[in-house]
């Protein structure tokens, strides 16, 4: 086990509970002059004060993991990419930033991405699009992030949905009937498949309205979102507003995914639902058919299997449609989602769309030499009729390769062999793959050799410095 250095964590922990280093050294107890050195980096932490953390702070040792630091180092580097690329900032310098003072590194991730939209709004206005005031980002987008940030787990949403069940009795094979039962006795609510939409709500005849056209578990679904908006309302609240104005529009939407969120937590709760993951290797499939629920669901729900002393695989989640735009993502680990340009061609969700149906495995390592487990697969949603337009998505799902034997798409596969992986990244835009033949676009802040008198095979080929 390596050594744990986390000072500036461990200084905003004691910062935020506004203790002095004398008053935590006692609870730790140690000296305050070896807590200083803790703070400073100059000692790591011990397996025993990192106990003692846990047990009077309530947080998880992966507080303190460097690990947890990839996403960020990934955001940066994606935010400050023309610094990178111009050598004026090294991958070593925000590795060392986000691990050291990751408040600070988020800081300079913020102003980073208001530089590129400033940057963006002033091309803009010099080829005459627009010139008006830069636009914010969608609230749709925020809605992604506020989730991206939490790493796609609310601890308390969580929990009260999975007490919600116990005390329903949800069970495979029973949910409709307990959502149903619950509907109708406790808020006074008629049900019926006759809507035109997904679902509608009628607050004056107190009828939910569904539509015929879904499936069982889609309909436990929209029941179950109805009720945590009825039982769970100030809760959902007080949720949306540590990140939204009340009564703007990203609080509005962050109040429906937390409700999808809890009413996926109340359908498939998570005590049942991890062991069932874990006793059927995370077999997608097996899963859907053991509880009766959709496929993009159970992968949805598979991400968010992070509490504490009973944490599932940490997974990250996507969905793509053919073009490559990205409607969902959310990350238990440390894959980056590019925000600027598209994903990576060479990404197996691709694949998915050329056989619909099967689950396509990769194993994928992306430039940093962080290896992953990807399964994806191809789901299509019609509305029923005969040349009535559609809509398929692929959906991805995937874990750090240290992860992967606990999988059942792991078995056959040479997990030990680097060589035998997938070489993807974050998106032409920002790879550093300088040879990959598929590249779409130009590598950011690399001048190119230009030479009328050969070509390569490689799209975008670089001028090297000879000196």
């Amino acid at each position: 086990m390596g050594k744990t250095y986390a000072g500036a964590r461990l200084r905003r922990l004691r910062e935020e509970r506004r203790m002095s280093q004398a008053e935590l050294a006692r609870v730790l107890a140690i000296s305050p002059s070896y807590l200083n050195q803790m703070e400073h980096d100059s000692r790591p932490l011990t397996v025993p004060v990192l106990l003692r953390l846990t047990e009077a702070f309530g947080v998880d040792p992966g507080f303190f993991s460097e690990r947890d630091t990839s996403r960020l180092v990934a955001d940066l580097r994606e935010a400050l990419a023309s610094e990178v690329a111009e050598a004026r900032v090294s991958p070593s310098d925000l590795a060392e930033l986000a691990a050291r003072m990751p408040a600070v590194a988020a800081v300079l991730l913020d102003l980073g991405r208001r530089s590129q939209l400033l940057a963006e709004r002033l091309a803009d206005t010099a080829d005459g699009r627009d010139g008006g005031p830069a636009a914010p980002r969608s609230p749709h987008e925020e809605i992604r992030e506020f989730f991206y940030r939490r790493q796609n787990y609310l601890h308390d949403t969580d929990g009260a949905a999975e007490e919600l069940a116990r005390e329903m009795g949800v069970r495979p094979g029973e949910v409709l009937r307990a959502l149903s039962q619950r509907l109708t006795e406790h808020h006074g609510i008629r049900l019926a498949t006759d809507s035109d939409r997904l679902h509608h709500f009628d607050g004056r005849t107190r009828v939910l309205h569904l539509s015929g056209r879904l499936r069982p578990g889609q309909q436990a679904f929209r029941m179950a979102t109805h009720l945590a908006l009825l039982e769970h309302g100030a809760e959902l609240d007080r949720l949306a507003a540590e990140d939204f104005d009340p009564g703007s529009p990203a609080h509005g939407l962050a109040r429906i995914g937390i409700a999808n969120y809890f009413a996926a937590a109340l359908i498939l709760p998570y005590r049942a639902f991890h062991t069932a993951a874990e006793e059927f290797r995370y077999d997608i499939e097996r899963l859907t058919d053991h509880f009766g629920i959709g496929y993009e669901t159970v992968c949805h729900r598979l991400s968010t299997l992070q509490r504490p002393r009973l944490r599932g695989v940490p997974f990250s989640f996507v969905r793509v449609d053919r073009a490559g735009n990205m409607s969902k993502r959310q990350s238990a680990t440390g894959f980056h989602f590019s925000r600027a340009g598209g994903t990576c061609p060479l990404w197996n969700v691709y694949e998915a769309f050329a056989a619909p149906g099967r689950i396509h495995v990769q194993v994928a390592a992306m430039p940093d030499g962080q290896r992953y487990l990807w399964t994806a697969r191809a789901v299509t949603r019609h509305r029923g009729g005969w040349g009535e337009p559609g809509k398929t998505f692929a959906i991805g799902l995937g874990c750090e390769i240290r992860h992967a034997p606990r999988l059942v798409y792991s078995d056959g596969l040479d997990l030990g062999n680097a060589s035998a992986a997938t070489p993807i990244g974050m998106g032409c835009r920002l790879c550093e793959r300088l040879d990959c033949p598929q590249r779409a676009v130009p590598p950011l802040g690399r001048p190119l050799a230009v030479d009328e008198n050969s070509s390569t095979f490689i799209p975008y080929p670089v001028a090297h410095d000879r000196g």
